[in-house]
């Protein structure tokens, strides 16, 4: 899993169009779109910190804290990932959108562009192509450190690959996730606004909605972005491989836990379609209770995953090897 740059404007091209375009190279608006995507959360996060010491900090806050850092995640592991990169499962097109516009407040780019980019990772995974690997970047600690900054949030401001629409050949004639991708700053200021609104409104105070914005707004994003952002450094680098996929991904308890289940990242990569990550059962996979859920009341089908003899037999066959 992966973190699309900010502002990565890509298009679908029109759909009498036959062949798909080669996007440009990083502009100079983008990038500082970027940057500040990354600065302004962190800025806040230092303001919530003072504002611990004061009246800045309730349960309202809390929640407000709790409740959307859970909603855009799941929209970004369920939603962007899970349902419309990998397609491991099928749903009706409300809750389609109703995911992507989820994702879409994460700050992490148009929906197109994180999956676009993210199936050119699972492609190139680890290899020279790939978009963000912590690899590639150097022997010893410092081609380490080079290799997790850059994975982490310097790739972020290099150009981006050319011809990345040809990964989303599928979504042409989709007009409402290209609707969503379209419209991303809308969902960007509606998730923003969206904890200033409540906390303005529970608390009748121009103070609750500033506190509304800060920790359900910009310190959540801060958390979204840097616990999606370790699934590329820290879960390619740190943790278990019980499956040989040909890269270094890794399976990582704690991002396990804080990403909803996206952090046991080495069973994703060996079962890339398979809508449930954790599959032991001590693999608490949270975006994967979600999706049951929505199968139990029959809003979900076609829910992939491996049975328990593909899952023996892959660990035989590399064991063998």
């Amino acid at each position: 899993m992966q973190s699309s740059s900010a502002f990565l404007d890509l298009r679908l091209p029109p759909a009498s169009e036959p062949e798909l375009a080669t996007l440009p190279g990083i502009s100079a608006g983008t990038w500082i779109a970027n940057l500040l995507a990354i600065i302004l959360p962190f800025l806040a996060v230092i303001a919530a910190i003072v504002l611990l010491w004061g009246p800045g900090f309730s349960w309202l806050q809390l929640g407000l804290l709790v409740g959307m850092y859970s909603a855009t995640a799941i929209g970004v592991t369920v939603g962007f990932h899970r349902l419309l990169t990998h397609r491991a499962f099928e749903t009706i097109a409300p809750i389609k959108g109703f995911f992507a516009i989820l994702g879409s407040m994460a700050v992490q780019g148009p929906v197109l562009d994180w999956v676009a980019i993210h199936r050119r990772h699972h492609q190139h995974s680890d290899r020279p192509d790939d978009p963000h690997s912590p690899h590639q970047h150097g022997e010893g600690f410092w081609g380490l450190i080079r290799g997790i900054w850059h994975s982490h949030v310097g790739w972020l401001f290099d150009a981006h690959p050319a011809n990345l629409v040809r990964y989303i050949g599928d979504f042409r004639e989709d007009r409402l996730i290209q609707f969503v991708n379209r419209s991303f700053v809308l969902w960007v200021a509606m998730g923003l606004l969206l904890p200033a609104i409540i906390g303005g409104l529970v608390t009748m105070t121009w103070m609750g909605a500033l506190l509304g914005l800060i920790w359900g707004g910009l310190v959540r994003v801060f958390l979204v972005h840097h616990v999606t952002w370790s699934i590329n450094s820290a879960c390619h680098i740190w943790g278990s491989r019980p499956f040989r996929c040909g890269d270094h991904s890794r399976n990582n308890f704690i991002f396990g836990v804080l990403a909803w289940g996206e952090g046991w990242h080495n069973n994703h990569h060996a079962f890339p379609t398979s809508a449930r990550h954790g599959l032991r059962w001590w693999e608490f996979d949270a975006s994967y209770l979600v999706i049951r859920l929505l199968k139990l009341f029959g809003l979900a089908w076609e829910v992939r995953q491996p049975s328990r003899e593909t899952i023996a037999q892959k660990l035989a066959a590399q064991n063998a090897g």
